[in-house]
């Protein structure tokens, strides 16, 4: 090989490799976006999810929270968009008497079905027209508002399930190791909040969408 051809050559492999460069650097900045520790929290010990075949992402609330009502239009969005791996929950967060009785709420809707019908009253009922709903008698009456009988809202909600779930609930707080609301839970691995690295509601639910991109090749992965 001539020594011009041969210089040829290796300028040809020097541009060739400057022009990947770029795509490698972009690959690993989009990996490397969002970092534990900064934009998420690995929990301590990883919490069991009821369906390993599917990607948890539970959304930590509290009816009270000012946050969590303009979070909910986002996370309904989001959640309409999730892909069908993922199996999106609420989990009411607690720690006072008032959350208690506000997780008491949501675990009676959910046990009568009716979610759909009063989740969003309940938010506006506290955030927009200033009921507390701290007593069983003013729950009862918007339950009653929304087409449910208020002997069946007093059953449920006085029931053994719906106490025992409010009880277990309480006791995985520290599990989910949430501190603040709305917070956002993985597949019970990482806990993301906004803060100085997650300004926005919007960027929390986009480091949702890296972590749940991350289980998914995990899973991926794994069934190799």
């Amino acid at each position: 090989m001539t020594l011009r051809l041969k210089s040829q050559t290796i300028l040809g492999s020097l541009l060739a490799f400057a022009l990947t460069l770029p795509l490698a650097t972009s690959a690993s900045a989009q990996i490397e976006k969002y970092v534990a520790g900064t934009h998420y929290i690995e929990l301590r010990a990883p919490v069991n999810t009821p369906d390993d075949s599917k990607i948890e992402v539970l959304e930590a609330f509290w009816y009270g929270c000012s946050h969590c009502f303009r979070f909910e239009p986002l996370v309904a969005d989001w959640e309409s968009k999730a892909g069908d791996d993922v199996d999106f929950r609420r989990f009411p967060a607690m720690w006072n008497a008032l959350m208690k009785v506000h997780a008491q709420i949501y675990f009676t809707a959910e046990a009568m079905d009716a979610i759909g019908a009063v989740h969003e009253p309940v938010f506006d009922a506290i955030n927009v027209e200033g009921n507390r709903l701290h007593t069983e008698e003013l729950i009862g009456d918007l339950f009653e508002e929304h087409g449910i009988a208020r002997a069946d809202f007093e059953a449920a909600f006085n029931s053994f399930s719906v106490r025992t779930k409010v009880n277990q609930a309480e006791k995985r707080m520290q599990d989910y190791e949430i501190r603040s609301t709305p917070n956002m839970i993985v597949n019970g691995k990482y806990l993301i909040a906004t803060g100085e690295a997650v300004r926005t509601q919007a960027e929390m639910l986009e480091v949702v969408d890296f972590l749940v991109a991350k289980e998914r090749r995990a899973m991926a992965n794994t069934g190799d």
